[in-house]
C-alpha cells in the first residue's frame, strides 16, 4: 500500500535531524535523550536568539546599534545562510580587523561554523572551530563585561547568546554532554537576566519573548513530566508567542530570518499548518536558494501538503546537489529526498523506481547511522510491501525481518512487520 495519499506524513524537527511521526510514523528511538535534549533546546530558545538585540534607546549598545555595521553585518548574514561560507567568512575578517576588541567577529566566524553543522547535525568536523570561535567571543565579552561599564549589557548579549549556542550544541542527540549544556545553559541565564533589564521591546526583542512565550507553555504542556520544572518559570502565552514571531518576521533587522525559521518550525509541527509553514519554507529557499537546510524544508512542507509535482522537482534537484558535491548537501538531504520520490513512485504503481528510491533512502540512512528513524524503517517496509506485491515473497520476508530487527518493540514499523510476516507464513502453510 502506498502512503504518500492515504496518510499525511508530519516531520517533527530537532536540531539533529527530523524524526517521521503520525499514526503510522511513531518518534522511535529512545525517549529519554530527546527530552533532555527539549528541556536545553528550551533553555536555548528563549535565551540565545537575541544575540544582536539592540535597545533603541540605550547608549549603551553602541557597536551592534551603529547602523553601518549593521548594513555590513545583514550583507554577511546574507552570505552565510545562502551558503557561501568564503565570501562571508572574508567579511568578517574585515570585522575583525576593526574590532578586535569586540566580541562580534569572533561571534559571526562562529556563526558560520553552526551553520557548516546545521545540516548535518551527526557531523563533528565543525565542532572544534565553532567551540573556539565561541569560547574566543565569550572571552572577549567577558572583558568588557567586567572592565567596561558602558558596554556591559552589549557584552551580556554576547555571552548570552555564545553560552546558549553552545550548550545547543552539547544538548545535540549525537553529543549527549548534558552536564556540559546545561552548565552552558545556566550562564546563558545569567547573562540574559542581566540584558532583560535594559530591554525595550524593539522588533529584535520581541523575538526572545516570542519564542519564550510559546514554549514556556508548549513544552509542560506536551511533556507533562517537565511540569515541575517549569515551576521556576514565569507564564507565557503561545497565542502571544506567535503574534510576536509573526512581528519579528515582517519588522526585525537582524533576527528577521531567523524569526521565520521559528515561525515555519512551530507551523508545521506544532500547529498542524503546513500550508502557511509552506509559504514560509517556499520564501526561504526562494531568498536563499543554495541553502540546503531551507531547500530540504522547502521540499518537506511541499510533500506535506501534496504538492506532487513540485515536489518531484525539488526532490529530484536535491539529489543533484548531492551528487555534484555542492556544499551542504549531502545523506542527511537525501534520505528525505528519496523517501519522498519513492512515495511518489509508489503512489503512481511505477515499482522499479519506487524501489531505487527507496533503495537510496536506506543507503542514506544508514550512511550518518540514522537507521532507528522513520524514513528509514518504512523505507525498508515499503520494499517488502512492493516485493510482496510483484510475488517475491522471500525478499519481501527479507525487507521485514530487517524492520524487526531493528525497530523497537513498541514502534508501529515493528509491529506492522510483525503482522506482514505472520501474514505471509500463513499463506505459505495454506
Amino acid at each position: 500500500m502506498c502512503h504518500f495519499f492515504h496518510w499525511r506524513t508530519i516531520v517533527r524537527e530537532t536540531s539533529f535531524g527530523f524524526l517521521v511521526t503520525s499514526h503510522r510514523l511513531p518518534v522511535t528511538g529512545n525517549r529519554q535523550p530527546v527530552t533532555l535534549h527539549l528541556i536545553a533546546c528550551f533553555s536555548f530558545c528563549l535565551l540565545v536568539l537575541n544575540s544582536f538585540c539592540q535597545s533603541r534607546k540605550d547608549t549603551t549598545v553602541i557597536l551592534i546599534s551603529d547602523i553601518s555595521v549593521q548594513l555590513e553585518t545583514t550583507d554577511a548574514m546574507n552570505n552565510l545562510y545562502n551558503f557561501k561560507f568564503e565570501k562571508a567568512e572574508e567579511q568578517f575578517k574585515s570585522f575583525k580587523e576593526k574590532y578586535q576588541w569586540h566580541p562580534l567577529p569572533y561571534f559571526l566566524v562562529g556563526l558560520a561554523e553552526w551553520w557548516k553543522i546545521m545540516p548535518n547535525m551527526r557531523e563533528t568536523k565543525y565542532d572544534e572551530r565553532f567551540l573556539a570561535y565561541m569560547d574566543s567571543s565569550i572571552q572577549i565579552a567577558e572583558n568588557l563585561y567586567d572592565k567596561v561599564p558602558e558596554y556591559k549589557i552589549e557584552a551580556a548579549f554576547f555571552l548570552a547568546a555564545a553560552h546558549g549556542f553552545k550548550g545547543e550544541l552539547y544538548a545535540d542527540f549525537e553529543r549527549k554532554n548534558w552536564v556540559k549544556a546545561a552548565g552552558e545553559g545556566r550562564l546563558a541565564l545569567k547573562y540574559m537576566e542581566v540584558c532583560r533589564e535594559k530591554n525595550n521591546l524593539s522588533p529584535e526583542l520581541l523575538f526572545g519573548d516570542a519564542l519564550y512565550n510559546y514554549f514556556r507553555e508548549w513544552v509542560p504542556e506536551n511533556y507533562k513530566s517537565l511540569k515541575p520544572i517549569f515551576w521556576f518559570f514565569r507564564h507565557g502565552d503561545k497565542k502571544l508567542g506567535l503574534q510576536q514571531l509573526k512581528e519579528v518576521s515582517y519588522n526585525a533587522f537582524y533576527t528577521r530570518t531567523e524569526a521565520m525559521v521559528w515561525l515555519m518550525r512551530v507551523l508545521a509541527s506544532y500547529e498542524n499548518e503546513p500550508l502557511r509553514a509552506l509559504q514560509i519554507a517556499e520564501y526561504l529557499h526562494q531568498t536563499y536558494p543554495d541553502n540546503p537546510y531551507f531547500h530540504r524544508y522547502y521540499a518537506r512542507m511541499l510533500y506535506s501538503n501534496g504538492v506532487q509535482p513540485k515536489t518531484q522537482e525539488q526532490c529530484d534537484q536535491i539529489l543533484q546537489r548531492i551528487d555534484s558535491g555542492k556544499v551542504g548537501y549531502e545523506a542527511v538531504s537525501g534520505r528525505y529526498a528519496s523517501f519522498f520520490l519513492g512515495q511518489m513512485y509508489e503512489y503512481k504503481r511505477q515499482w522499479e523506481e519506487a524501489k531505487k528510491y527507496y533503495l537510496k533512502s536506506v543507503d542514506y540512512s544508514e550512511q550518518v547511522g540514522a537507521t532507528d528513524s522513520g524514513y528509514y524503517l518504512y523505507s525498508l517496509l515499503s520494499l517488502g510491501e512492493i516485493y510482496q506485491r510483484q510475488g517475491d515473497k522471500l525478499t519481501a520476508k527479507n525487507y521485514f525481518k530487517k524492520v524487526k530487527k531493528t525497530a523497537g518493540h513498541k514502534d508501529e514499523a515493528y509491529k506492522d512487520a510483525k503482522q506482514r510476516l505472520k501474514k505471509l507464513e500463513k499463506a505459505s502453510k495454506d
